[in-house]
């Protein structure tokens, strides 16, 4: 027969057993389960979150897509509301994300869009012809009819436009600018193109105009400040999320999309009218070397490899 002392050793053999099993499991499983995306309604930051969220989901997380005003996104990330945010567009953002930062509130993880511009476009014949810059718009007025072709009413670009026309910079002081909604204008310069002539409009990218038209970006001239203004997207995090889910955050830090992509991905989603889902999926089928080193040295939910995880839920 067992004695008692045995018998308590047998137990706390079994306890010690099982809290090790316990420990280890939980360890296995630690982090975030859901992963929740605050999501401006800007289609680039629609498919790029979507992309994101399909891989995430490929690696055995949860995810839930919040479409959001930016200012409640970035209150939402403060609280562990919002566990991701892919559109902090610098420097237009700088006041509102910055603060939050410099408080230990929010991390700025990672610039997701590096070489994102924005200014006055031409169509490449334009551009062959010798209109390079904004300088040398106003020697070819009588071809552009002395206008720039503009977006919505109050936007940070037509207010630099307006201004260089109010300043006669680069000798715009007799053009006007045309304030219409994206739409109209994108429907103006399409017809002008397609009779190839002359026109200079608003343009940025990430957009489907980069992949639907032919185009290039003016310089600027040095006093007219409307043309190449270069912008960043950063990917905005809850500043505890290096602590809370490693492999998640190490992810997130490599997941920098190129240009190019984003503009196809913009084209799908917003020209040829595709769901994010059908965009996200298609282009992650056919793009795994790329998702891979988005997921170099980064461990699924179970501990193994993500990459391979994804693999094997796209292949």
């Amino acid at each position: 027969m067992k004695t008692a002392l045995q018998a308590k050793q047998r137990f706390y053999a079994l306890s010690t057993t099982g809290l090790v099993a316990l420990f280890m499991a939980g360890s296995a499983t630690a982090g975030l389960d859901e992963v929740r995306f605050g999501v401006p309604p800007w289609p680039g930051v629609t498919v790029k979150s979507e992309v994101a969220s399909q891989l995430m989901e490929a690696m055995g997380y949860q995810t839930r897509q919040r479409d959001l005003a930016v200012s409640v996104i970035l209150e939402g990330l403060t609280r562990n509301d919002v566990d991701v945010y892919l559109g902090g567009w610098y420097p237009v953002q700088t006041g509102m994300v910055e603060p939050l930062v410099a408080n230990g509130k929010v991390e700025k993880l990672v610039s997701n869009i590096q070489g994102a511009n924005s200014g006055l476009v031409v169509p490449q014949y334009v551009y062959d012809a010798g209109v390079t810059s904004v300088a040398d718009l106003d020697a070819h007025r009588e071809r552009f009819d002395g206008e720039i072709q503009g977006i919505e009413a109050g936007t940070g670009i037509n207010t630099a436009i307006l201004a260089a026309i109010d300043n006669d910079a680069a000798g715009l002081g007799d053009w006007s600018l045309r304030e219409s909604s994206t739409a109209a204008m994108l429907a103006q310069a399409e017809q002008k193109i397609a009779n190839e002539e002359w026109v200079t409009f608003v343009g940025w990218e990430p957009h489907w105009m980069n992949v639907s038209f032919d185009l290039a970006y003016l310089d600027d001239a040095d006093d007219a400040g409307i043309a190449q203004i270069e912008s960043t997207v950063w990917t905005v995090v809850p500043a505890s999320m290096a602590e809370e889910d490693p492999q998640l955050h190490r992810f997130l830090s490599q997941y920098v999309v190129d240009i190019e992509d984003q503009n196809a991905w913009v084209y799908s989603y917003s020209y040829d009218d595709l769901p994010a889902d059908k965009v996200a999926q298609e282009w992650i089928t056919e793009n795994l070397d790329t998702v891979a080193a988005w997921l170099e040295g980064v461990e699924a939910k179970d501990g193994t490899s993500a990459i391979e995880a994804v693999r094997a839920a796209y292949q």
